[in-house]
């Protein structure tokens, strides 16, 4: 490389940055980037730009893609993973600010950069942005085109969960689809890795079992931290160049943060001191931040603040409460500079436990907060004169803690130490900053952290088991167990945690209408999304519940969903009789009418039903509902409809219809009737113009394209056209059904037809052994089942019931076998690419009738 892909990168992270200059180590990571090497680790102070290794591993893509898709070697998905779901945070903010000056055709520089884009991409967009969590969960736009980069952000249980084949809120069906595009192709960044100890141990076996197995195209990690736990000697860092007097991280790590230490008699006094101490800056006008261990600690100081302006923020509001502070609460916008939000005038008040630690895009004037471990410690004063524009005070509040007690109060009483030997400023004070912490003896300040949970190791065994996606029930299957201890950890200090939404389903599915319409599939149809949940200790959420369940009616149902997604329908006065550790990792679904929600989206039992705030938020989405619910005959514009059910209790009443409608390709209604022979000739040209933009070799771009043709044969047969409502057949065969057909239930599957259909056809049987057993699997698959078989039920064809039995006991080995040649992601990967396929020739149908004026 030299000085002209320099003179490149400048430019472009300029043009893409909104005119900031490129610090040192952002060039370095570049040049390494586009040589292909990806360092396992990043030690980065906080304030030196860390989010940028989006903005880096794009511009490097670009670099490498200007020969052609054939020439890049970095992932073409860079996955953001934070550790709690906070507010809409720093890396959504910066990835939308990426591609709102990429998409700017107004910067000359960056048309060069676009150009070379455009070679991945076969989409207008040359960037698809996607937020698995808050009010923003999941667009779809990093799985429409595999091929085209992404950038996917999320929290370690929603992109954790997704990795395991196991994705909380997801169906089975597409389990696999997350799981490919996660685990394939991808490089994900975990961010402040120390943070989440079980979760870095979880991934860096992921990437060791694909690299053993020769996963198709394994993902790579990066973990990226301020304050690492246990960073090698090889991990990237930055250099004296980067932290020369002068230069924007010298400012920024030299930030004046003058530490006070006060200490009180117990920790019962605690809450009240901060209080005091935070009430003497009622008269600065400046933005004051409180930080507190528990909750209830929370709750006293923002008592004792009454009367100030003041906002809590804590990790048991609702999703959708919690993002809608970001972006339009005004003392929120005081301590943050992606709010859009005029900012609160005067001394305001941000009092927050561990939720607003991380992934928040947090600095304030002066801060206020008691006393946690060290790595606790770091990121609350991380939150402080972030930038190094002022000369903050940070007030800690303490009471005796003793060594001998637990491992936390242990690390609690070191990091009183450590803090004691910070430099001591003119003022009195101790220099609280960056690199005064830094300076601090790395073996002590480890020994400070917080106690590292107990891990469980993985094994090629679970990794088998939680990739089985198509076996499905009530029970769980033997061996494979949530995966919640792989995703966080055994912490035995950490209470069991419970998740709470509200559904208007809860209450009209009861009885024989749930047989008729079971749980499992609605939610499989219309998943849970992050900005309905709220969370909370276990036993505090059955505190609550209680009190709920004292004033309802005494029938009142609830569905209880576990980490499986499997759901048991049971009323509310005895769910709260069961033992907090019974609802671990489980979700309480409750009825709209029972209440329980505050105005700031907390769970409150003695909270009353009230139309604000609203209950049942699952048609919210941003840009737009993608899905809906429709009670009544009437349509949804634009929409398809999935699910029709009559609400009618008896034969004997008129129906009452609740429609049920998604903007998504790939169920069975379409927007407008399709027909198959047009949709399968669209998706093989598609399939062949996706297996080159990815760089697939030849036999998979192949089988691909042959998969693409062939994926929807088996839904010639009379049952299935029937199934849709389609009244012209023979003499018309669709492949997608009109918005309002109408037809009969049927369990039979059209993708195990199709398997009838290609083993008779002769083009079929030209294919080379290795080609067939590709193309009969992604077949299969594409909507999620042969992982690793039909239901006794589905593997049938009325049609040809002498071939059903043959076929069907083939299908779990063929998935065994392919499962050793290309990986379990692997696997799902090439899966998932016909299934893109058949969404994106869904799309272009549609929008080619659109174009035409048919309705």
């Amino acid at each position: 490389m030299d000085s002209e892909d320099l003179a490149f990168f400048r430019a472009a992270f300029a043009a893409l940055s909104g005119g900031r200059v490129p610090f040192p180590w952002q060039e370095r990571l570049f040049l390494s980037f586009c040589q292909g090497e990806i360092p396992a680790s990043a030690a980065l102070p906080t304030g030196c730009g860390k989010t940028a290794v989006m903005l880096v591993w794009l511009i490097a893509l670009a670099w490498q893609a200007r020969n052609g898709p054939g020439s890049v070697s970095l992932p073409r998905r860079l996955v953001w993973v934070v550790n709690r779901r906070a507010v809409v945070d720093q890396a959504t903010a910066e990835a939308e600010k990426i591609r709102k000056h990429l998409v700017d055709a107004g910067i000359a520089e960056l048309c060069e950069l676009r150009r070379a884009l455009a070679r991945l991409s076969g989409d207008p967009k040359p960037l698809g942005i996607s937020t698995l969590r808050g009010q923003f969960a999941d667009n779809g736009e990093w799985c429409d085109d595999p091929a085209r980069p992404a950038i996917i952000v999320g929290t370690v249980d929603m992109i954790g969960s997704r990795l395991l084949f196991s994705g909380y809120g997801l169906g089975f069906r597409r389990r696999p689809l997350h799981a490919g595009f996660l685990g394939q192709d991808a490089l994900l960044v975990h961010d402040e890795a120390h943070l989440e100890p079980a979760f870095q141990k979880l991934i860096e076996a992921v990437h060791d079992e694909q690299k053993r197995c020769g996963d198709f195209r394994r993902f790579q990690v990066l973990a990226l931290t301020a304050t690492s736990r246990a960073a090698g000697e090889d991990a990237f860092r930055l250099t004296e160049e980067d932290r020369a007097p002068g230069t924007e991280i010298h400012r920024r790590i030299e930030a004046r943060k003058g530490l006070a230490l006060h200490r009180v008699e117990s920790d019962k006094q605690v809450a009240a001191a901060v209080a005091e101490r935070a009430l003497e800056f009622r008269e600065s006008g400046a933005a004051i931040l409180i930080f507190l261990r528990t909750l209830k600690d929370v709750e006293e100081v923002r008592g004792k603040l009454r009367g100030q302006k003041v906002l809590p923020l804590t990790g048991t509001i609702r999703g959708l409460e919690r993002d809608r502070m970001s972006q339009n609460d005004p003392v929120f916008a005081r301590f943050s500079p992606d709010s859009p939000a005029a900012p609160e005038p005067g001394t305001v008040y941000l009092v927050c436990t561990s939720a607003g630690e991380v992934g928040v895009n947090l600095s304030a004037d002066h801060l206020v907060c008691d006393l946690t471990p060290f790595d606790s410690m770091a990121q609350r004063f991380g939150r402080v004169n972030r930038f190094g524009a002022g000369d903050a005070r940070i007030e800690l509040v303490y009471a005796p803690v003793a060594a001998s007690g637990s491992e936390f109060d242990q690390a609690r009483a070191w990091t009183l130490e450590l803090l004691q030997k910070l430099p001591p400023r003119d003022d009195g004070r101790l220099n609280a900053s960056p690199a005064a912490l830094e300076g601090l003896p790395a073996e002590e300040r480890a020994a400070a952290f917080s106690p590292a949970p107990a891990t469980v190791p993985a094994s090629d065994i679970l990794f088998d088991r939680w990739a089985m996606t198509s076996i499905r029930g009530r029970e769980p299957m033997p061996g494979r167990p949530p995966v919640a201890d792989w995703l966080h950890g055994i912490d035995q200090a950490e209470p069991p945690q419970t998740w709470v939404a509200w559904r208007q389903e809860v209450q009209e599915i009861r009885g024989p209408l749930a047989e008729q319409s079971p749980p499992e599939e609605l939610l499989d149809d219309y998943p849970l999304k992050p900005h309905e949940l709220l969370r909370d200790a276990s036993r505090r959420i059955v505190d609550q519940l209680k009190k709920l369940a004292a004033r309802v009616p005494a029938d009142t149902d609830v569905w209880l969903v576990d980490g499986d997604g499997a759901v048991k329908i049971e009323l509310l006065s005895e769910l709260v009789k069961r033992e907090p550790e019974e609802l671990r990792d489980c979700t309480v679904l409750l009825p709209p009418q029972a209440g329980g929600l505050t105005k700031e989206g907390m769970l409150d039992g003695s909270a009353e039903y009230d139309r604000e705030p609203r209950y049942d938020v699952a048609d919210d989405w941003a840009g737009g509902s993608e899905r809906k619910r429709v009670l009544g005959s009437g349509g949804a514009p634009g929409m398809r409809l999935v699910r029709r059910i009559n609400l009618a209790a008896s034969d004997e009443e008129p129906p009452q219809y609740w429609s049920w409608y998604v903007r998504e390709a790939g169920s069975r209604a379409a927007a407008a009737a399709q027909e198959l022979d047009v949709h399968s000739a669209s998706a093989e040209r598609i399939a062949r113009g996706l297996a080159a933009r990815a760089g697939l070799p030849d036999t998979e771009a192949e089988a691909i394209a042959f998969a693409a043709k062939w994926h929807d044969a088996g839904k010639r047969r009379a049952v299935w056209q029937r199934s849709i409502g389609n009244r012209e057949y023979p003499d018309r065969v669709l492949a997608k059904s009109g918005p309002e057909m109408q037809g009969a239930a049927t369990k039979y599957r059209h993708e195990f037809g199709s398997l009838i259909d290609l083993a008779k056809a002769e083009e079929f049987r030209a294919l080379a052994p290795e080609m067939q057993d590709l193309v009969l699997h992604v077949v299969a698959a594409h909507h999620g089942r042969a992982r690793p078989h039909f239901t006794e039920e589905e593997a049938f064809d009325l049609d040809h019931a002498a071939e059903s039995a043959a076929i069907a006991p083939e299908i779990p080995r063929r998935f065994a076998r392919l499962q050793r040649r290309y990986g379990r992601w692997g696997l799902a990967y090439l899966e998932s690419l016909v299934r893109a396929v058949d969404a994106q020739a869904s799309r272009e149908i549609r929008s080619a009738r659109a174009v035409g004026g048919e309705r």
